[in-house]
C-alpha cells in the first residue's frame, strides 16, 4: 500500500469539547481537550485523611504529585455509568484550569504562568478507590484507579477575567442533596501558577490542555442513583448522577 495515498485506517476519533459560559449563561464557545493532567494531594486535610504527611509549611512541601487522565474521560452531559472493576467508586470535587495558550520551552517561571489560563471550572476526579489503594499497596502504578473511561465529569468552563481571585473562591460537592466536601482554594498547598511552572519541569503544556487541581477532605463513595453537585463559588457548576453500570 503507498503510505502517501492511503486515507486513515479508523475513523479519528471526535475532540473532547467542554462549553465556555459567560456568568448569564451565555454561550461563548467551546474548548477542545488535549490533555488532562491531575494533581494529587494538594489539600492538607485530604493527604492527612489518605494517609500521607502534610507539610507544615513551604519549605515542606516538596515536590507535586502528578498523574493523567486520557482526554476522552470528560464527561459533559453529567450521566456517569458506574465503572466496571471496582465496588468503591470515589468522588473528588476539583477546581479546573483550562490553558489556552502554549508555555514557552523550558521551565515556565511562576510570575508567567497565569498567563496560560484562559477559563475553569469545576469537576470530578472519580476514583477506583480499591483499584488504587491495591496498586499503591505493591508499589505499582494506579492508573486503572484514576484514568478509566468516564472518569472526569466537568461543568461549563467560565473565562478566567470573569472569575475573580480564585484564592477567594470556596469549593463545595453535594451528593443527594448532603453536603460531603468543602474547602476555599486559599487552602490549596500549590496554586495555579505553583503547579504549572512545576509541570512544565516534565511536560510541554499546550492550550487545550486542563488540570484537576486537587480535592479537599471528604472523599467517599458514590453509588449507582447518586446525584451530584459540585460548586465553583456562584461562577460554575458540574451536576450529574451515577448510572448502573453498564452491561
Amino acid at each position: 500500500m503507498d503510505a502517501a495515498a492511503a486515507g486513515d485506517l479508523v475513523a479519528a476519533p471526535a475532540i473532547p469539547r467542554l462549553p465556555v459560559r459567560d456568568l448569564a449563561g451565555r454561550l461563548l464557545g467551546t474548548f477542545p481537550v488535549r490533555r488532562i493532567y491531575c494533581v494529587g494531594r494538594n489539600f492538607a486535610d485530604h493527604a492527612r485523611e489518605m494517609g500521607a504527611a502534610a507539610p507544615a509549611s513551604k519549605a515542606e512541601r516538596g515536590t507535586p504529585v502528578f498523574f493523567m487522565k486520557p482526554a476522552d474521560a470528560i464527561v459533559v452531559d453529567g450521566e456517569v455509568a458506574y465503572p466496571p472493576g471496582t465496588r468503591d467508586l470515589h468522588h473528588e470535587v476539583e477546581l479546573v484550569v483550562a490553558l489556552g495558550h502554549d508555555a514557552p520551552p523550558g521551565a515556565l517561571p511562576v510570575a508567567d504562568a497565569a498567563r496560560l489560563v484562559v477559563a475553569c471550572g469545576v469537576g470530578l476526579d472519580l476514583t477506583r478507590r480499591d483499584l488504587q489503594a491495591a496498586a499503591k499497596a505493591k508499589g505499582l502504578p494506579w492508573d486503572t484507579g484514576k484514568g478509566f473511561d468516564q472518569s472526569a465529569p466537568v461543568g461549563a468552563l467560565v473565562p478566567i477575567d470573569a472569575a475573580g481571585e480564585l484564592a477567594r473562591l470556596p469549593l463545595s460537592l453535594d451528593v443527594n442533596g448532603e453536603r460531603r466536601q468543602q474547602s476555599s482554594l486559599d487552602q490549596l498547598i500549590w496554586d495555579v501558577p505553583e503547579i504549572l511552572h512545576e509541570l512544565s519541569k516534565l511536560y510541554a503544556l499546550r492550550a487545550g490542555d486542563l488540570v484537576f487541581m486537587g480535592t479537599p477532605a471528604g472523599v467517599a463513595a458514590l453509588q449507582p442513583g447518586d446525584r451530584f453537585h459540585a460548586r465553583l463559588g456562584d461562577i460554575a457548576e458540574c451536576r450529574g448522577r451515577i448510572l448502573p453500570a453498564a452491561v
